[in-house]
């Protein structure tokens, strides 16, 4: 950026590059973290780079007093201990207390997860393009967030609530128009934005405009993932998020007890004691914690919605991915544990990659979150939660961890989806079902699994 600007003010540039770069632009540019640095210069610490962004929430304490005052003897160290270990025990409660309410409530609390995470990263921004007083930023940024929302949840309507869309003439309507009408709303933001251009900012715009894009990238596109996992089977939705949770918790403590090398320039509280630890720990509870799930259909049946009762049921016939089978482990497990063979789930083998994927890689998730925090100067992405910072502190290493799951069930995992494909062809004209019916009648009466008409005439 420093180029650029050096470029718009010669004399042999173009003359309305620099009419278009203003000082209060260039120092906008500033603010954003975008100076061209020197390489290495950004992990300096200094005054003079620190940009001149307003304190936000994210940089005041909000502990309750009554903790403060409980905890105000002891060291820092371990007063953040406290503080961490009280509030993620009362988070984890109020996870299982989720799962107990079923999964129309974890999908409630899934959307305000995302839209909470949506307004931390753009606060961020808002904070520096407010000071310039340009319009319809924020309005844009969450009139997009709704497009996207309508885009992604219009599409799981159709999906998975095949029959009340049959049912209700309005839904049928917006379920065959469902894309065009999504594309024409963005269309009407995308002209908005166009409109709202004002002159000798068209620059900061269109890094707003980006970030905004990018922000909807990271947080809702990657939290419908969350859903499309949930409704594979609740066990592919609790399980990622309580290793992830588990590795964030495992990571922490080995590393307060027994950190000494430093992993990451990112992250200098992260040590290497921590990350392996907190791997092998993953890979236990991951697989403790899939043994006791997989005995429930209520965690391992597709969420399916049922037309007559109105409501989501989790009853089936476990697939053979839950039934239990026997392994015969390798001649060197077998001389060390003294065991020819082991009885366990299949989901439980699918757990150790799963553990592994949160341990290894989920933290760079993390690690990516913190290198936008120190680009921008700021401790936290907001003060949401005592002691953990904002939402998104929280759910970092959340969202690279779903769109694995997702990938992970697509590549080795599911297979064609028969009620779903029953509900699509539900959806068709009576003509066209017929059509299909006819052919797939043909189908199977050449592959001896039906009678040909002769025998059946017979």
């Amino acid at each position: 950026m420093t180029e650029l600007r050096k470029r718009g003010g010669g004399g042999g540039g173009d003359p309305d590059t620099a009419e278009n770069i203003s000082d209060k632009e260039a120092e906008s540019e500033d603010r954003l973290g975008l100076q061209g640095d020197a390489e290495g210069e950004c992990d300096a610490d200094t005054k003079t780079d620190t940009p001149d962004v307003p304190v936000s929430t994210a940089d005041t304490d909000n502990t309750p007093e009554c903790l403060n005052k409980a905890l105000e003897g002891l060291p820092p160290r371990w007063k953040n201990y406290w503080i961490r270990g009280l509030l993620s025990i009362c988070m984890i409660s109020g996870f299982f207390l989720i799962i107990y309410m079923g999964p129309i409530t974890l999908i409630f609390v899934v959307m305000c997860v995302q839209i909470k995470c949506f307004h931390e990263i753009i606060t961020i921004g808002y904070r520096v393009y407010h000071s310039y007083e340009l319009p319809w930023f924020r309005t844009l940024s969450w009139y997009f967030l709704i497009c996207v929302n309508y885009f992604f949840y219009g599409e799981t309507v159709a999906d998975y609530f095949g029959a009340l869309v049959r049912r209700e003439e309005p839904l049928q309507f917006l379920a065959r128009y469902h894309r065009f009408i999504s594309f024409t709303l963005y269309l009407a933001g995308f002209c908005m934005f166009v409109l709202s251009l004002v002159k000798k900012h068209y620059r900061l715009q269109f890094y707003m405009f980006a970030w905004t894009h990018v922000t909807l990238l990271i947080v809702v596109t990657q939290s419908h993932l969350v859903i499309q996992n949930l409704f594979e089977g609740m066990i592919w939705f609790i399980v990622p998020i309580s290793i992830v949770i588990c590795n964030d918790i495992m990571a922490y403590l080995f590393g307060f007890f027994f950190g000494r090398t430093p992993l990451i320039k990112l992250s200098p509280k992260k040590t290497w004691e921590g990350f392996i630890g907190g791997y092998f720990g993953t890979v236990v509870f991951g697989f403790m914690l899939s043994y006791l799930l997989s005995q429930f259909q209520y965690f391992v049946c597709p969420v399916e919605f049922n037309s007559e009762t109105n409501r989501f049921t989790v009853v089936c016939e476990p697939s053979d991915l839950f039934v239990m089978q026997e392994y015969t482990l390798p001649a060197v497990l077998q001389n060390t544990l003294r065991w020819k063979t082991v009885n366990l789930y299949p989901f439980q083998i699918h757990s150790i990659f799963l553990s592994s994927f949160a341990s290894l890689i989920g933290p760079f998730g993390g690690f990516f979150a913190s290198g936008f925090k120190r680009a921008f100067k700021i401790k936290d992405f907001a003060s949401t939660i005592p002691g953990h910072g904002g939402i998104m502190d929280r759910f970092d290493c959340q969202y690279l961890m779903a769109t694995f799951t997702h990938v992970y069930l697509a590549s080795f995992v599911r297979g064609p989806n028969p009620s779903k494909v029953l509900q699509q062809l539900l959806m068709l004209q009576p003509e066209q079902q017929l059509n299909i019916f006819n052919t797939l009648h043909s189908h199977l009466q050449e592959r001896g699994l039906l009678p040909s008409a002769a025998v059946q005439a017979e």
